[in-house]
């Protein structure tokens, strides 16, 4: 299953229900983004791996798609069994290579399993419809069936969860499915499909091919996939888009974000605190939901700031297995140095540092938590996405107002407003223009059973991830209009009645 390079293991491709080395003499070293140490080598597989990928997947797609609902999920039952006992390894295993501390780790393991159970209704949500006598003697009907062969390109901040999205719902819909993980995180994925070959899965169900772009590239060209999910930046989920489809795939990109926070001047400000942190340091800022601006509205700017910009500079910030840490690394030095970037760009075009996250110790990813102020719209800052604990605070006079500069970003991800008023969340939740809005909640992500519903730049295709709409995605429509002529006694002779 792995072999041992210069003290360190080098993962292999799982294809065909077994380990495989790719064909490549190209490797990455796999770094603890807390400590720079490298735990692993990962492959940069090719083309000619993925195509081995999609053999081994398009065959293994008739006898699954034929396998009883019931039985497909009777086997996501076993594997959420299988995931439950090993929650506190997934968790380690995602801060160790991903930096996120051990409770935001935990959080997105169960958030992976979530997925899974949902999938397990899929002899309930995969049902079709049907209706009698749509004309005389006519019946119609609409069955779905699975669309063939399906794979994910998936982003580094999630290594766990948002693989979920996509997996549990391709295979429980009767598809066959290629995965290709981050090479920056390809650990958290090894073992779950680890976890995978220990559950008598038919070989070629599920496929991980370990690589960089030249993985997505040829998943994006190859002829033997049908459908492909994507995440990432919203300048690479453009160009998945437009390449998928130019080659007829069915395709979902959800792309970057620039999430907005609204505090009303009757928010709880100690409740509003502690969601405002979560959204916009929870997993150092590396996140599409992350809340990366604050708007605050008449004087909610001057009950905010103080309480805030304190309980910011408390946030310790460290390696995430110590479990005392709050905000651990982002995840490479490289990330560090555009981040501080950004950061040292803001001041450069006018925003105050009121907290400062920079001059962390040398040579790691550390980045604290940093708060902007005196930030103007039409500022870079607010414009584009950082991915990074950076927070910047802009005013507003009127919600009004804040509803015109939540809507001025070309991103439509997610946002919350903090009040107390009823009246105000209905006129937030009506005329704001992003598809995932909190109500006194930081991340707005939604549970399983809703779709992760991103407007604007934040998304591009039809059918969002996971909810409802994972059903959708991962089956076409088929309708069976039906009339007979025997009449009713030549239906008895056919089957035999007296």
């Amino acid at each position: 299953m792995t072999t041992v390079q210069s003290g360190i293991r080098t993962i292999q491709n799982y294809v065909g229900g077994e380990w495989v080395a790719p064909e490549t003499d190209r490797a990455l070293e796999v770094l603890n983004p807390a400590t720079q140490q490298a735990i692993a080598m990962v492959p940069l597989s090719g083309t000619a791996d993925v195509e081995q990928a999609v053999a081994a997947a398009r065959e293994a797609f008739p006898a699954w798609r034929s396998k009883p609902v019931i039985q497909r999920a009777q086997w996501l039952f076993s594997f959420r069994e299988r995931l439950n006992e090993h929650v506190d390894e997934l968790a380690r295993l995602v801060t160790t290579e991903m930096g996120k501390t051990l409770g935001d780790a935990r959080a997105e393991v169960g958030r992976m399993i979530e997925m899974v159970e949902l999938a397990t209704a899929i002899p309930t949500t995969m049902q079709g419809r049907n209706l009698e006598n749509v004309a005389t003697n006519v019946d119609a009907e609409t069955i779905r069936q699975p669309v063939g062969v399906c794979a994910a390109i998936v982003p580094f901040n999630f290594p766990a969860m948002v693989p979920f999205w996509f997996l549990p719902f391709a295979v429980a819909c009767g598809n066959t499915f290629v995965l290709k993980p981050s090479e920056q995180v390809p650990l958290t994925q090894n073992r779950v499909f680890e976890l995978i070959d220990d559950l008598s899965l038919p070989p070629g169900v599920v496929n991980l091919v370990n690589g960089d772009r030249e993985v997505a590239e040829a998943i994006l060209d190859s002829p033997g996939i049908d459908a492909v999910s994507f995440v990432g930046s919203a300048k690479v989920a453009r160009h998945v888009y437009a390449r998928a489809a130019e080659n007829g795939k069915r395709v979902q990109a959800l792309g970057g974000a620039k999430n907005h926070m609204v505090v009303m001047p009757d928010a709880v400000i100690g409740k509003t605190v502690d969601g405002i942190l979560s959204s916009a340091f929870g997993a150092a800022g590396q996140r599409c939901m992350a809340g990366s601006v604050v708007v605050t509205v008449g004087e909610a700017h001057d009950k905010l700031l103080d309480p805030l910009a304190a309980a910011a500079r408390d946030l310790r910030v460290g390696d995430g297995l110590d479990e005392n840490v709050a905000v651990g690394p982002v995840i490479s030095c490289a990330a560090r140095e555009r981040i501080e970037g950004w950061i040292e760009k803001a001041a450069a075009g006018g925003a105050q540092v009121v907290v400062d996250g920079r001059a962390q110790e040398d040579g790691s990813a550390f980045v604290g938590p940093t708060i902007l102020t005196g930030v103007k719209p039409g500022m870079d800052i607010l414009r584009e996405e950082v991915f990074g604990p950076v927070l910047a605070i802009v005013q507003a006079e009127t919600l009004e107002e804040a509803i015109d500069i939540v809507n001025a970003s070309s991103y439509g991800n997610g946002t919350s407003i903090f009040t107390e008023s009823g009246a105000a969340v209905r006129r937030y939740r009506h005329d704001v223009e992003v598809g995932m809005v909190g109500v006194n909640i930081g991340v707005a992500a939604p549970v399983a059973f809703f779709p992760f519903s991103g407007w604007k730049d934040s998304f591009l295709g039809d059918l969002h991830a996971h909810g409802p709409d994972a059903v959708e995605f991962y089956t076409r429509k088929k309708t069976v209009t039906s009339r007979w002529f025997s009449d009713q006694a030549g239906g008895a002779r056919l089957f035999g009645e007296h």
